[in-house]
């Protein structure tokens, strides 16, 4: 039974809008459009596919690496790569003084300048100086299980690089972010440049550092920052252009200056939300710590790439759990300093002169600890434990056991996944001449997203098709929508249970934070095993690495519905599954929709790391121009910018649907 459920009208608001007819349900006109294609493609599939191998290349790939060595060999007469050669130096200096002073033996010494136990007492000394005494317990626990579980060089090597690139966030980051918030015109163009960032895989940032900076440290550094800068400048910019307008108002009144305003009231009342900007910035270096290790980059991110290359799924666990430690480590100790920093503005937080005096008693034992840990080996290198390696031996144990058990269910689903959807799909885009799939993807975004998706549809397609990689972008387009309706699969059935049942959220959200923590990298190992190499076991690694964030969405969409409408489909008698399917899921289409674009983002994101185990296409061209600059970097930036310009046109698509879907959705709710 379908009724229809009226918004009430408040007095004086305007009348509610009558919602115009479409003649043609947008359902249809996609079908149509998929209807024309498929008979057009039955006569000309196989023609003007723009093919290119795995190993060729274009004039225009070709030029481009040509450019790239050309700039690479003028490094003392062009003023940007003297610039960049300058900054190097200055990385270089600074992360060997840093990891001698913590992680690397320091010559003639065995061992860092500060050994081991130093370091933890340290640690912990600041936990508890910015926070309190249970984020002092949880550094300290955090720092010893680096040592424990044998990865203590690593896991120090890894915190140095982050704090640098953070540094290097923080100081680039606010700057921006500030004047982000006081220019609607700078505000627009950064936006522009910080979603170019954000949909850009993290792997092809590695192509553009490594003509400036070679490889090694200061590359690792740099790639680090570019991934990590764009949540700072973004969450900080937000906090401070959202300050309350009661208080900027009132301050104003007072005839105080921009500056003024800017310093003493909005940055401010903002500081909370700067710090959320700076703890994501941190969980993002953090995220990078194994593709910063795929061009020499120090840290826990080698162990697990050996291990990936190995295909040991126990030697890489251990490690891609060190990194998810350190950045529960960092959220939560970012998170209770912000907390602090607030009560002690409001005037809480015990009290100050206490406080001073244990800060001032507890740097006595951590002073000893330093002096100790310089002149006691025991105490300067870790001693040698044989934890990690029986977790990793249990690990693999585990592993082999579900690996033979589920192998013949596995490889079912498998065959159904890439028989039934996969190779059609593939068949449909890859196969299709190029203007035929690159016409009729313009149709279906103009339906799908309306008429605010057509620019930057036709901007993006068209851009893709002059990069001269038009085939390996169809290709990956295939695999990241059959792992998108993978996810939303999973988002739906999942995300549906969370929110319409309290219990099964406080069950499963948590398993979801954690998922989110865990390097891409780390879910290679497992999957690896079960399906061996090929695409399908990039497109199951998007989906687990995608999946956490869809269902949350779908979730926090189901339960934030209106209560009175859900009421009113009860009482009609509505049952579980038509309560679900007639009201719940159709009013929750916006979310349905956040949730399908995030997914999509989230896969394609995985789509370099993926062609590491066999997906071919763009990833395998980016991982080429990495690997072999001199001779692809050109075909590899390439599929960089294609990467990121797919990743833009499915933003900008399912944003525009997004916001159809409310407007319709704001003139009544259907039940």
């Amino acid at each position: 039974m379908t009724t229809t459920v009226e918004r009430p009208v408040e007095l004086g608001a305007a009348p509610p809008v009558e919602e115009k007819k479409e003649r043609f349900p947008r359902w249809m006109r996609i079908v149509a459009i998929m209807a024309v294609w498929i008979v057009i493609w039955w006569f000309t599939r196989g023609t003007q596919t723009l093919v290119i191998d795995g190993i060729d290349q274009t004039k225009f790939h070709a030029q481009l690496s040509k450019f790239a060595v050309e700039l690479k060999a003028s490094r003392d007469s062009n003023p940007l790569m003297a610039f960049t050669q300058w900054l190097t130096v200055i990385i270089t200096d600074v992360t060997d003084f840093l990891r001698r002073l913590i992680a690397i033996p320091t010559s003639p010494r065995p061992a860092p300048t500060i050994g081991w136990l130093g370091v933890v007492a340290i640690a912990t000394w600041i936990g508890y100086a910015v926070a309190n005494w249970r984020i002092a317990l949880l550094v300290c626990l955090t720092f010893l299980s680096f040592g424990v579980f044998g990865y203590w060089e690593d896991s120090m090597d890894l915190l140095v690089v982050t704090i640098i690139s953070v540094t290097f966030a923080a100081l680039i980051g606010f700057p921006l972010a500030i004047w982000m918030a006081v220019s609607d015109r700078v505000n627009r163009w950064m936006t522009v440049v910080l979603d170019l960032l954000q949909t850009m895989p993290t792997f092809v940032y590695l192509v553009p550092v490594i003509l400036f900076f070679g490889i090694g440290v200061p590359a690792a550094v740099m790639c680090t920052l570019a991934y990590a800068l764009p949540p700072v400048v973004r969450i900080a910019s937000f906090g401070i252009r959202n300050a309350s307008p009661t208080v900027v108002e009132a301050t104003n009144s007072l005839g105080q200056t921009t500056m003024q305003r800017l310093l003493k009231v909005q940055v401010p009342m903002a500081r909370r939300t700067i710090i959320l900007g700076l703890n994501q910035t941190t969980l993002a270096a953090l995220s990078m710590a194994i593709i910063a290790s795929y061009i020499s980059g120090p840290g826990l991110g080698k162990p697990v790439l050996a291990a990936l290359t190995l295909k040991n799924v126990g030697a890489g666990f251990v490690p891609g759990m060190l990194i998810v430690a350190m950045g529960i480590m960092f959220d939560r100790a970012t998170t209770a300093a912000s907390e602090r920093a607030e009560r002690v503005a409001r005037g809480g937080g015990g009290d100050p002169k206490r406080r001073r005096i244990l800060l001032g008693a507890s740097l006595i034992p951590v002073l000893v600890a330093v002096w100790y840990s310089r002149y006691a080996l025991n105490a300067a290198v870790f001693p040698e434990m044989t934890v990690g390696k029986s977790v990793a031996d249990a690990v693999n144990t585990v592993t082999d056991a579900v690996t033979s058990r589920v192998d013949g269910p596995a490889g079912a689903f498998k065959n159904l996944i890439s028989y039934g959807l996969l190779n059609p799909l593939q068949s449909l885009l890859a196969e299709s001449p190029w203007w035929l799939a690159l016409i009729a993807l313009i149709a279906l975004s103009l339906v799908i997203g309306g008429r605010k998706a057509a620019v930057p549809t036709v901007i993006c397609l068209v851009g893709i098709a002059g990069l001269q990689l038009w085939h390996d972008s169809m290709l990956t387009l295939t695999m990241t929508l059959v792992a998108t309706v993978l996810v939303m699969i999973l988002g739906v059935l999942i995300g549906v249970w969370m929110g319409r049942s309290r219990r099964a959220d406080l069950i499963i959200r948590p398993i979801l934070d954690a998922a989110q923590t865990i390097p891409a990298f780390v879910y290679l190992l497992p999957i690896l095993a079960l399906f061996g190499i090929g695409r399908f076991t990039a497109i199951v690694a998007g989906l687990i690495y995608a999946a956490p964030a869809a269902i949350k969405i779908v979730a926090d969409g189901i339960r934030n519905l209106p209560g009175g409408t859900i009421e009113a489909g009860r009482s009609v008698g509505t049952t579980k599954w038509q309560e679900i399917f007639g009201i719940q899921l159709p009013m929750a289409k916006g979310s349905m929709l956040l949730a399908t674009n995030q997914g999509l983002l989230y896969v394609l994101a995985m789509v370099v790391i993926g062609a590491m185990v066999g997906a071919q296409a763009l990833g395998y061209a980016v991982i080429l121009g990495v690997s072999k600059m001199t001779e692809f970097w050109g075909k590899g930036i390439a599929a960089g910018l294609s990467i990121a310009l797919m990743g833009i046109w499915i933003d900008r698509v399912m944003r525009a649907a997004a916001a159809r879907e409310g407007a319709d959705q704001g003139q009544g709710a259907k039940v």
